[in-house]
């Protein structure tokens, strides 16, 4: 049984595991500040963007502390500031990251290596209200502008953008977001939505004029059936969907074509035990199938075990 259909499967232990953060709010190499999203590399390092301290850190295996990468100087737009990080992901490609810089309203790319040769970040796009960020197979990148409720695609080096979701104005119709936040593409292209403001995660196709919902969409709640301003979002190979449900403090998985999902962890009560989640913002999942979680108001990184 491969990874992705073993993970159909799946359950992850309750109690969750702190990796980042975990040390009340603040600004010190130990502690986190309401942070917004993660990667995790096949080394099981942890990095974070931490939003109200304005940087991205790496946290190792095991370590007690982070390792600042970008914003040294703190809040600001200069060359070695960022302002209020929002998504980032890692582009294998060209070993970089890229980042959704959304005080300065900018998406910028880091070299992973600056820190042995002094690159400094390189401003790829810039006058977006940028939340949400995905990069698909043929080197594309994707990006959710909260303030036009639309996606727009890209390459690095290409002026051309073009809206692939969205676009239509503020509202609930299918053509249409109530703030677009987190973004994921499949193999297909197929763009999938934390549509925040309307409690739903929708799927847009290649070249589609209007998306379909493929969880939530009835409403704000707590119901199986529902969603509560939900945030990150992974997709599977087989169509499963795992959800930051925010409001509701929980990760949620939906299959393919369901009419209601499950909770995954969280989602009893909101709390900072091991086995609560506190306003969660972003997941991902590493080569073992274990489950990080954003625990954005505990200032922690959740590390969930598969078995």
């Amino acid at each position: 049984m491969n990874e992705t259909k073993e993970r159909r499967y799946s359950k992850w232990k309750q109690h969750g595991i702190t990796v980042a953060g975990g040390n009340q709010q603040g600004d010190n190499l130990k502690q986190l500040f309401y942070p917004w999203s993660i990667c995790v590399d096949n080394k099981q390092t942890v990095y974070v963007a931490d939003q109200f301290n304005h940087r991205i850190v790496a946290w190792k295996t095991d370590a007690t502390q982070g390792q600042i990468l970008i914003g040294q100087y703190g809040q600001g737009s200069m060359d070695e500031q960022l302002n209020y990080p929002r998504k980032m992901i890692i582009d294998e490609k060209n070993d970089s990251f890229v980042i959704c810089d959304n005080g300065n309203c900018r998406i910028v790319s880091w070299s992973r290596k600056r820190q042995h040769n002094g690159i400094i970040g390189e401003i790829i796009m810039t006058n977006i209200d940028g939340w949400g960020l995905a990069m698909d197979k043929e080197g594309y990148f994707y990006v959710s502008d909260l303030r036009k409720h639309e996606i727009r695609r890209w390459k690095i080096g290409e002026k051309k953008e073009t809206v692939v979701a969205g676009g239509n104005g503020q509202g609930d119709r299918l053509d249409q977001f109530r703030g677009p936040y987190h973004i994921f593409v499949d193999e297909e292209q197929s763009i999938y939505v934390s549509d925040n403001g309307n409690h739903r995660v929708m799927k847009w196709t290649k070249g589609a004029k209007e998306g379909i919902v493929v969880a939530g969409g009835h409403g704000q709640g707590n119901d199986l059936t529902q969603l509560s301003y939900p945030q990150g979002i992974v997709v599977d190979e087989l169509g499963s969907i795992y959800i930051a449900d925010c409001h509701n403090h929980r990760i949620v998985r939906w299959l393919k074509e369901a009419t209601e999902g499950s909770v995954v962890v969280g989602g009893d009560i909101r709390g900072e035990l091991s086995n609560h989640l506190n306003f969660p913002h972003d997941l991902c999942f590493d080569q073992e199938n274990n489950l990080y979680a954003v625990d954005s108001a505990n200032h922690r990184v959740q590390k969930f075990s598969h078995f």
